[in-house]
């Protein structure tokens, strides 16, 4: 198994990633080969510096960075020597089976549209965020910003690429899927949940359970919450800001309000392309890139990435 893994992308990069790096082989037992990409002349001091070194590790240069600010497809075409532009090669070419970076987000989606692809029969990826439930199990709301915009089709597709994300990564048996809306009765809010209802009732490789409204986020409901990326990304925002306002008000420390902190899932996955890629947060610390690389093995032993193209051939 060969993961590669962005050491310039994120606010405090490349520091972060090493020790996020060292933190991941200091816990974790599996014979993962990580493909550290970045500039050798700044990553390779910091690896001597916090002494990580392992027959694991393998030092890809790329003198390039994307910046925060360029435009994504100006600059994968440009910077083609760059950390992300050099991940999806490796990716696209199979020199590695999973790629991470808390870099530029737009380039991240854009290398993953146009060098992995999405699998075969999926009209448009998502991404998914984790939804920390109270009675301790985690669920999964999808899409969190790829698609501000979506047609019924789509969020029906988005359907089953969360129930199988559940099953397989969640590890939730027959996991219950859920639209979000307005009201629980059939035929309640806007035109696309109204047209996208009966797409998921008909649907049988889900569990669906019908409507959920915005108080049944965080409840034992569902397991998986369909909803457009607009609203997906509004919720996503607004249940960081839950530990943050936990952590001004001094209950970060309980249980529940700290499994709202970002790092505790360390990325979000491109769900619908052909390969393993996670998104980090731009500020993403140690446990958050420790926690991005647990993913992404995660991903690639359960070959997650082929039980979706499975499943949509044989849809088709």
């Amino acid at each position: 198994m060969n993961i590669g893994l962005d050491m310039m992308g994120g606010d405090f990069a490349p520091l972060e990633a090493v020790k996020g790096l060292k933190q991941f082989l200091s816990v974790n037992t599996s014979a993962a080969n990580i493909f550290c990409i970045g500039d050798e002349a700044v990553v390779q001091p910091l690896l001597d510096e916090l002494q990580v070194a392992s027959p694991l590790l393998h030092l890809v240069h790329a003198p390039e960075v994307i910046g925060y600010h360029e435009h994504p497809t100006k600059a994968l075409k440009e910077k083609q020597k760059s950390s992300i532009s050099i991940g999806y090669y490796m990716l696209a070419t199979g020199k590695i089976d999973a790629f991470i970076s808390a870099g530029n987000t737009g380039a991240m989606l854009v290398g993953a549209m146009f060098s992995i692809k999405p699998i075969a029969g999926i009209l448009r990826p998502c991404v998914s965020g984790v939804v920390p439930k109270s009675n301790g199990e985690t669920g999964v709301i999808l899409d969190v910003g790829l698609n501000a915009d979506c047609k019924p089709e789509q969020l029906n597709q988005f359907a089953l690429l969360g129930s199988l994300y559940a099953q397989h990564i969640l590890k939730v048996n027959n996991p219950k899927v859920g639209l979000l809306n307005v009201g629980e009765e059939e035929g309640k809010g806007n035109l696309l949940a109204q047209a996208t209802f009966p797409l998921l009732k008909e649907n049988t490789q889900i569990n669906f359970i019908g409507n959920m409204e915005g108080r049944d986020i965080f409840t034992e409901k569902c397991d998986v919450i369909v909803c457009d990326g607009f609203t997906g990304n509004i919720i996503l925002k607004m249940a960081e800001s839950v530990y943050d306002l936990a952590a001004l008000r001094n209950f970060d420390q309980d249980t529940y309000f700290n499994r709202f902190h970002y790092e505790n899932y360390g990325g979000s996955p491109v769900l619908g392309v052909a390969k393993p890629v996670i998104i980090g947060h731009g500020i993403s610390s140690t446990k958050a890139f420790t926690n991005m690389i647990s993913l992404a093995v995660q991903m690639v032993e359960s070959d997650i990435c082929s039980k979706m193209a499975e499943s949509f051939q044989a849809i088709n």
